[in-house]
Formats: C-alpha cells, structure tokens, sequence
C-alpha cells in the first residue's frame, strides 16, 4: 500500500483542487463574456494574451526568488490578488476593470488548478517534500486532481441556464467569478495551514570540485526542456483557451452545451492522469509521454473536420485523455533534470518557456477563428505538437534508462 503523503503536500494538492474549479468555469465561458461584450475574435486573443504575457514576466522573477525566500509566503501573496481580481470582476461591470483583472488572475487560460505565474513555488515545494515514487505519485494526483476541479467548474457554468438566468443578461458571467473567488479563498485557508521547512543551505554543493560540471549539465537539461516547452507552448495557446470561442463561432453553440463539453474533456483526463502514471510505470516516463501524445495529436487532427457539435466536442474530450493526462509525468521528468535547491529555477524556466509563446498563440487563433478560419488552428497547433512530440523524444529519451538504472541501483529513480 502506497505510504500517506505528507501533509503539506496533502494541503498543497487540496488547494489545486479548488482552485482548480474556478479556473475550470472561466475556460468555459471568459473568451464567451467577451464575446458578448462585443470583442472581436483578435480582441479576445489580445485580452487571454495580456493574462499570460504578464504571468509569463512575473514568473521570470518568482521562480528562483522561491530558491531563497519562503515559498509559502509567496503562494499567500498570490491567492490574496487572485481573489482580489475575481472581486473585481464580479462587482464592476466597467471593461478596463475586467481587462486589468484578467491580466492579473488570467482568467480563461486554464492552468489546470496551477498557481498562475506562482505555480514554479508549487512545483518546487511539491519537489522538495517527496522523491522517487512519491514525487511521481504526488505529481500525477496533482494534475488529476486539477482535471477534476477544471470538470467541476465547466460544469457548473451549464447550471444558470438550468435556473433560468439566460447568457444575454451578462450579470450570469459575472456571477460565475464567484467560483475563482471562493477557490482562491479556501486555497489561502490551506496554504495557511502549512508548515514550511527552512531552506536547506547549499554552501557545501558549491565548494564541490565538481559543482561547475553539475550546473553545466543541469543547465543543458534546462534548455533542452525550454526549447520543447516553447513549441508545446504556442501549440496550446493557439486553441485551449479558445475552444469556447470556437465552438461558439464553429457550431453556434453557448455555455450550456460547451460548459458541459469541457468538462467532459476534464474528465477523461483525469482518467489520462491514471493511465499515464501506470504506463510510465511499465514502459518509461518519457516512452508513455510520446505514445500518448501522438494519440492526442491524431484525435486533434479530426476536430475541426466533424459535422456536428457532438462529434467535435467528443473528439476533443478524448483528445483531453491523452494530451492532457500527461502532465504529472512531464513535471516528474523536469523535477528531476535539477538538484532540489535549483527546483525553483528550473520551474520558473520551465513554465516561462512555456507561457511566453502561449502568448502569444491565443492572437493567432483569435485572428483566424474571426476570419472563419475554422480548420487553420488545428493544423498549425497539430504541426507544432508534432514537432514537440519528436523534440521531447530526442532530448530526454535517455531519461528512462537513466532511471531503470538507478532503480537498480536502489537510488531515486528520477
């Protein structure tokens, strides 16, 4: 039976999980508020890409400041503006307030229950409480827990219309801020609950001999993963957070059936969470990441080409299974291409490379989808998950024997 995790990350994967719902319910229906608003399919992208841009710029900044200072301290700072901004967005019906709001929370993005801009001192301090099976463990109920709670929150956004609150009136999308605001508070009350270890000091690692080698090693790690970040980056920003939009445009859809669509996608990704940590168990870390998402890109492939809503948001769900579901053994593989007290660091780059080119995908979607470009996203985005596909093969496919050969060793394995 697999040992309890211990209880600051039990704390740290509960706050994911609330968190996680609110994010869920503004992937559904922030790209459709603007919409409604009047925004253009540009407009929409520049909006979701001022959100990622500056949690992009402060990630650069809070990342290895995590190295020094109290992590849990940060992640206070970050709940306490994230609800903030959903407060905001609640109680002012004003467009620049809405827009400054979302830039701050990066509403619609969809992280997956992640700390936005912060999430680098979550995935160091995840790092640093476990090792071995359990950071692979705790990792894969980090991002399955966050599937959950973005399923819960898709789902909810179908619940107005079900009470008679109709989308027109715009007063219903705001209400719906009032999930991201009551995750970031029960995230805060337990993060608070927390008990964070001094720092380890690193003085001896640095009067290694060796010390100069190691870094240059980790730092060659670091930009391999940058590079293969950076493609998967601009790949998802170009449709995730604005499939909504493009359902909406696409099919004529509104948040009643695509809340639900969503979430369904949430949902089997979680089922993709499981099947990835198991495969990974039987075939390697890096092996199970390329079989299951060169399934993804195939299922990706079909979507824009279906008759009919239903077949779309199917494929699409499905397409979540493997795509998606891979992301706890893709932070296992970068949490161990670093030593602990560089976990910081190596995070920051890791999400920095990531949500830079996210960016600036989602002006390139926009752009397309209000043009009626309705089949150009997916296979720009489906060209570039390839090329990941290829790069993160090439670049870590040595992880796994690296890591059968320390298990037979008895050392940690990643």
């Amino acid at each position: 039976m697999p040992q309890r995790l211990p209880h600051n990350v039990r704390c740290l994967l509960s706050a994911r999980a609330v968190r996680s719902v609110g994010q869920g319910a503004t992937v559904a229906s922030f790209s459709l508020y603007l919409h409604a608003l009047g925004f253009t399919g540009a407009a929409i992208g520049l909006v979701l890409m001022a959100g990622l841009a500056f949690g992009a710029l402060l990630t650069l900044f809070v990342g290895p400041l995590s190295d020094r200072v109290s992590r849990r301290r940060l992640l206070i700072i970050y709940e306490f503006a994230a609800a903030g901004a959903a407060l905001a967005a609640i109680v002012s019906p004003n467009e620049a307030i809405l827009i400054a709001a979302a830039t701050l929370a990066g509403f619609g993005r969809g992280a997956n229950g992640a700390a936005g801009p912060f999430s680098p001192v979550e995935q160091a301090w995840l790092a640093r409480e476990v090792d071995g099976e359990a950071r692979r463990r705790a990792l894969s109920y980090n991002a399955t827990l966050g599937f959950v709670g973005m399923g819960v929150g898709a789902l909810l956004v179908g619940v107005p219309p079900l009470l008679g609150f109709g989308y027109p009136d715009l007063t219903s999308f705001r209400i719906l801020f009032t999930l991201p605001l009551l995750g970031s508070l029960a995230s805060l009350a337990l993060i608070s609950w927390t008990r964070e270890a001094p720092q380890v000091a690193t003085a001896a690692a640095r009067a290694d001999p060796h010390e100069a080698q190691i870094k240059r090693d980790e730092n060659r790690r670091i930009r391999k993963l940058a590079v293969t970040n950076a493609v998967n980056g601009l790949a998802i920003g170009i449709i995730a957070p604005l499939i909504a939009y493009w359902f909406l445009r696409r099919y004529g859809e509104g948040p009643a059936a695509i809340g639900p669509a969503l979430a369904a996608s949430f949902a089997l990704a979680t089922l993709g969470a499981v099947l990835a940590h198991q495969l990974s168990q039987r075939i390697g870390t890096v092996r199970a990441v390329t079989a299951m998402r060169l399934v993804g890109l195939a299922l990706m492939l079909c979507v824009p080409f279906s008759p009919d809503f239903g077949l779309a948001a199917a494929l699409y769900a499905a397409r979540g299974l493997f795509n998606r579901g891979t992301a706890g053994v893709r932070q296992a593989v970068a949490a161990g291409l670093t030593r602990a007290e560089r976990r910081g660091t190596a995070a920051s780059v890791q999400n920095l490379s990531m949500q830079i080119p996210r960016a600036i995908g989602p002006v390139i979607g926009g752009w397309l989808i209000h043009r009626g470009e309705f089949t150009a996203p997916f296979m720009l985005a489906a060209a570039l998950q390839g090329l990941y596909i290829v790069l993160y093969q090439r670049f870590f496919g040595g992880v796994d024997e690296a890591a059968r050969a320390a298990a037979a060793a008895g050392g940690d394995p990643l």
